[in-house]
């Protein structure tokens, strides 16, 4: 008999959480064991997948239909499904209400967490240890949770999609220019900040350099947490209330010929354009899990510069990437985050030599390509379905 099993987050094709609860949806969809079923709605432009996939998906979404049709009308109280629910946990481990104060808990409810801030109060402590288990994004996750006295818990790594992900052969769509890939939630975590100023050094001494970015997401009030460095001019927001990323960039000093701001990309489209890429950039400060856009860049066999600090640890290997290896502690006034073991500061300096290093020497640079590409070839998200779902079924 499957189990039905409910992810409770939203689904989709834009952000991180939506790409993992789409994947597990998909790889759980043939799996004789679990049934997918997703306890938020489903709206079709959010998810971008073909039109196989949309069959192996119908179930899916009618299972969820049903969810979510008995839930309707609920309000004020927590309701318990009868069987397994994986629910999405914030920094502070409480589950977003559905609407209205509607909780949803589990038999059992399984956290599935990507904490970004080390320091956990007594509180946040409590409310972990309550869980009968959590699923952690990264081994750095785990590590701290257990230094907390939080036993039940295993790490879990996100996966990419081989059949989309891999290496392959570039379009060529912008020959001459060496591309520099930035992508992710802008907010000062990821580190958007530390890539422009970077790069500005970096394209006045090479007029051929064009930095790509895909910094869009759901939650633009959060691009205004960048500010705090100090290390570029405040973010640019359009008309609109969303971040003008062409702006910003020109207003630290980036060439309108040497920046592309890429929109919002849904995840199946996103592939052969980063497979043009000649380098890719993750600076951030840090990554409660391993950071899917970079693990896809690498799958790509794209030569990635990582910040060797939090979640970000699990990727580097040996001439897997270009590891930026000096980490200053953070502190100050960034929500909190203390010193060690907390997030990591990329020095500008190391990033402009990482990129020089990527530009001058191109053997080395497919090296770290290759490197990364067979790292990232043995974490498919079909692994990644088939451990959750061993944890779900050993609670059971």
């Amino acid at each position: 008999m499957r189990r039905r099993v409910v992810i409770h987050w939203g689904v989709s094709s834009f952000f991180g959480w939506g790409v993992y609860g789409l994947n597990l949806a998909l790889h759980w969809s043939n799996d004789p064991a679990v049934e997918p079923l997703c306890s938020y709605p489903l709206r079709d432009d959010q998810i971008v997948v073909d039109p196989l996939k949309t069959r192996v998906l119908a179930r899916f979404r009618a299972e969820s239909e049903g969810l979510q049709g008995r839930l309707a009308g609920l309000s004020n109280r927590t309701v318990t499904a009868d069987g397994p629910v994986l629910s999405a946990l914030g920094n502070d481990f409480r589950t977003a209400p559905l609407r209205d104060e509607l909780r949803l808990a589990g038999t059992p409810t399984v956290g599935v967490v990507f904490f970004e801030v080390p320091q956990l109060d007594a509180e946040t402590v409590e409310r972990a240890k309550a869980l009968p288990f959590i699923v952690a994004g990264s081994t750095w996750n785990e590590r701290i949770l257990r230094e907390y006295g939080v036993a039940s818990v295993r790490t879990v790594i996100q996966g990419i999609d081989p059949t989309l992900f891999h290496p392959a052969p570039k379009a060529g769509l912008m020959p001459g220019r060496f591309l520099v890939f930035s992508g992710g939630k802008l907010e000062l975590r990821k580190g958007q900040d530390l890539v422009l100023a970077a790069f500005r050094r970096f394209a006045e001494r090479h007029s051929d350099a064009v930095l790509v970015t895909a910094w869009h997401s759901p939650w633009p009030q959060f691009a205004r947490t960048v500010d705090v460095s100090g290390q570029a001019a405040p973010v640019v927001f359009g008309p609109n209330g969303k971040v003008d990323a062409t702006a910003w960039a020109a207003a630290n000093g980036i060439p309108a010929d040497q920046f592309v701001d890429l929109g919002a990309v849904p995840n199946a489209l996103i592939a052969p354009i980063l497979r043009e890429m000649d380098v890719a950039l993750f600076p951030n400060r840090s990554e409660g899990g391993t950071n899917l856009v970079a693990m896809e860049c690498m799958a790509c066999g794209v030569p990635t510069i990582l910040s060797a600090n939090t979640g970000h640890l699990d990727l580097i290997q040996p001439d897997s990437c270009y590891p930026l290896a000096h980490q200053r502690p953070v502190s100050g006034p960034y929500a909190g985050v203390g010193t060690t073991p907390g997030w990591g500061e990329s020095s500008v300096d190391e990033i402009v030599d990482r990129l020089e290093k990527a530009y001058s020497d191109q053997e080395d640079a497919r090296r770290k390509g290759a490197g990364g590409a067979a790292l990232m070839a043995a974490r498919p998200w079909a692994r990644t379905a088939a451990e959750m779902r061993d944890v779900v079924l050993s609670l059971i």
